[in-house]
């Protein structure tokens, strides 16, 4: 089974072609060496502004770290600029990166009144000069992230695949919603098996993977090359190692106990604590907690004590702390 899932961008091969999606505020460096320490194939950066890396922006600073332990890894790039996105993919080769991802997904709407990320999909010839100019400018792979169009009345999917294609572009992955969509209703895998029907490079199946067993059912229904978990990962890294275990044909590892998810929790936290320093890393932390806790019995009442936490004591105290009400 996993010969047939064997993901090629350029000289990256994986197998199986298992992806942590990119996700704005989630997959910094600390989340994705939890993910890593639960065998994740691939790992991609938070979306990087490619006008804000040119202009030295001090946000940039934590956004591009990496760690050899994170390859292969794809850092992603939005904007609108095709010279800009050179430019910032020639900084981003230097840095040392394995691909360079360009978004032309993301519905924040921050960035689609811009005219950049999904906004993208509404302006083909603009994509065909965004694909042509970073590929032509840098010697690693470039990858493409987009989804399935604009709106229900714009769906594209295929006809920008195409064009990335003959750009030169490695590998697209779609997500399987319009931009329209957000986050909303349900990912149209259909998109993503047309994608693949019409190309020849590779292509990575995004949305709605929340489940080991959707990983699988989505390889088989799209014939995809891989397969992108999102945000069923927040707060649940183990669902790569389920993943990977249920494509290798092996016995599905135990479901965490909670006390182990509190420990990748703290874990989580001390790795944000060194990254961005204490406070800054709480205040983050708060979000991913709740996502650590969902589910269990008074999260609720836990995620509102948890969100007034400053400190990383504080934060430690209340988790073991209600981890114990739950063994009571």
């Amino acid at each position: 089974m996993t010969a047939k899932m064997l993901l090629k961008i350029g000289p990256v091969e994986v197998n199986p072609g298992l992806a942590l999606a990119p996700m704005a505020g989630i997959t910094g460096h600390p989340f994705r060496l939890l993910a890593k320490e639960q065998g994740c194939p691939l790992l991609y950066s938070e979306m990087i502004s490619a006008r804000g890396l040119l202009y030295n922006s001090p946000r940039h600073h934590d956004l591009l770290y990496y760690t050899e332990a994170e390859r292969p890894i794809g850092f992603q790039l939005f904007g609108s600029d095709p010279q800009i996105l050179a430019r910032a993919a020639l900084k981003l080769e230097e840095h040392g990166v394995d691909f360079i991802d360009l978004n032309l997904g993301c519905p924040t709407p921050k960035i689609t009144r811009n005219k950049e990320g999904g906004a993208l999909l509404r302006n083909p010839a603009l994509c065909s000069e965004i694909f042509k100019a970073v590929v032509g400018t840098v010697s690693v792979p470039v990858t493409v992230k987009l989804r399935k169009g604009w709106d229900q009345a714009s769906v594209n999917a295929v006809e920008i695949a195409r064009r990335a294609e003959a750009a030169g572009i490695s590998a697209v992955a779609v997500h399987g919603r319009t931009v329209e969509q957000g986050y909303s209703g349900f990912a149209d895998w259909d998109i993503i098996r047309q994608v693949k029907e019409a190309l020849s490079i590779p292509v990575i199946g995004n949305g709605d993977i929340d489940s080991p067993e959707k990983a699988v059912e989505m390889f088989s229904y799209c014939g995809c090359d891989g397969v992108m978990i999102g945000r069923a990962a927040r707060g649940n890294p183990w669902i790569i190692s389920a993943t990977l275990a249920l494509l290798q044909n092996r016995a599905q590892p135990a479901p965490p106990t909670f006390s182990q998810v509190v420990a990748v929790a703290l874990r989580h936290l001390s790795l944000l604590c060194n990254f961005k320093g204490e406070n800054v890393a709480v205040r983050e932390m708060r979000q991913h907690a709740a996502w650590y806790i969902k589910g269990f019995p008074g999260a609720a009442d836990a995620r509102q004590q948890l969100n007034h936490a400053s400190t990383y004591k504080e934060m430690e105290t209340l988790l073991h702390a209600y981890c114990q009400f739950l063994s009571s």
